[in-house]
């Protein structure tokens, strides 16, 4: 088997190939590791391509031989480099896999943010079956789309796609940054966007804590995984006929 990963160097990235090495069911698995401005140390199970996934040359490159695709790469809130990496980039990698003659399955990890997460009130659980709805902003827009483009190319040219839908991915002391007004914050919403300049400075000064909250006016409920368990996820798809589309 041969794994094409791109955005390889992020933390989902990095905790999945390190969970791919220290398999021992996976011990003939060789990596290909698709990296922009990162790169990754030497491993002799290894190959990195650096470039752009938004060329067709450099995804040529990185899926001679590969069996699985394990989509990864994304952007926040630019709207310059969502058309390019979400839109462009997904779109020449699926075109590309779908008339490969080695790939046989590509699974995206997307987000909840294709559900609007915290943002958008559902008068039901949210489900696989659930509507889309994107908040404002283009990386909830981009999280909508890239899962439609897996769906699509499956009913179009039956491409076996996978789509794991992750919440806030956390590792560390990730949850520790989140929880602050200071430019160390981690995730989203940005404070800074919400509340005026000088109110969030106050609140950095002072070490206050945000909190949301939701349309009922109670502190706002979010979902987490670890990066070593969403790792743990992604290896049991590999050719699981339960997770193809």
């Amino acid at each position: 088997m041969r794994f094409l990963v791109t955005g390889a160097s992020g933390k989902v990235g990095q905790a999945f190939i390190g969970r791919v090495l220290a398999d021992p069911g996976l011990s003939a698995a060789h990596i290909v590791a698709l990296c922009h401005n990162r790169i990754l140390a030497p491993h002799a199970r290894i190959d990195v391509v650096r470039g752009s996934i938004a060329e067709r040359s450099t995804l040529a490159r990185a899926l001679e031989g590969v069996t699985h695709v394990f989509h990864l790469a994304t952007v926040k809130e630019d709207p310059d480099l969502v058309m390019d990496v979400t839109i462009k980039g997904l779109f020449l990698l699926l075109e590309a896999a779908r008339v490969s003659k080695t790939v046989r399955q590509v699974l995206l990890v997307g987000g909840d943010a294709a559900v609007g997460h915290c943002f958008v009130d559902y008068p039901e659980p949210v489900t696989e079956l659930s509507p889309r709805r994107a908040y404002p902003g283009v990386y909830s827009l981009s999280k909508v789309i890239e899962e439609e483009m897996i769906e699509q190319y499956g009913y179009q040219y039956g491409l076996n796609g996978t789509i794991l839908r992750a919440p806030w991915i956390m590792e560390k002391d990730d949850f520790r940054y989140a929880l602050s007004f200071g430019p160390e914050q981690f995730g989203g919403p940005l404070w800074d966007k919400l509340i005026a300049p000088e109110d969030n400075l106050r609140h950095a000064k002072e070490n206050r804590v945000p909190l949301l909250l939701d349309t009922n006016n109670r502190p706002l409920k979010r979902n987490f995984v670890h990066v070593s368990d969403l790792a743990e996820a992604m290896v049991k798809t590999v050719d699981n006929d339960a997770a193809g589309g």
